[in-house]
């Protein structure tokens, strides 16, 4: 594999940013082509004009050969302090993505490398992703543990 860039992607690359999160949606998902997705393309646009602009969300995109192979995100919050977590920063991952076909060639793990290190940089400690049973193994490999402590609540689509 030639050489992997990592490069932070702005609101000036909107609509590229849209176009990976459906495709990544899309896939994770199981959405067919048929489905409409507008509006939460829409919601997507509006979350990203709104986040990448206050700071809330940092977004790359992977380079490989001049080509985009992946992307990944990052959305950063505030919770309230705790013992495990004094400043209460924290950082979600997410969107982390590789074309399949450049799968197995360490483009995800240097997406995570270079979102985790932007974690760090504003001093979070406390980082976390939901993961698709195919990237357990990144994860892991990366430092990522299971959490045992976490419930979650569906959600109900109208």
């Amino acid at each position: 594999m030639q050489n992997i860039i990592i490069k932070k992607a702005g609101v000036e690359q909107l609509n590229l940013l849209l176009e990976w999160r459906m495709m990544v949606l899309r896939e994770v998902f199981s959405l067919p082509e048929s489905c409409d997705t507008g509006r939460l393309r829409e919601s997507c646009r509006a979350y990203y004009e709104k986040e990448l602009a206050a700071g809330g969300h940092v977004a790359c995109f992977a380079w490989v050969d001049g080509l985009i192979a992946g992307c990944g995100g990052m959305c950063l919050y505030d919770e309230i302090p705790s013992p495990e977590n004094p400043s209460g920063k924290c950082a979600y991952l997410m969107n982390i993505y590789t074309l399949p076909e450049l799968r197995r060639h360490e483009i995800g793990r240097c997406i995570v490398d270079w979102l985790v290190a932007r974690a760090r940089e504003r001093g979070i400690v406390k980082i976390y992703l939901e993961s698709t049973r195919a990237g357990h193994r990144l994860y892991h490999d990366v430092g990522f543990r299971n959490m045992s402590d976490m419930l979650k609540l569906p959600g109900l689509l109208a």
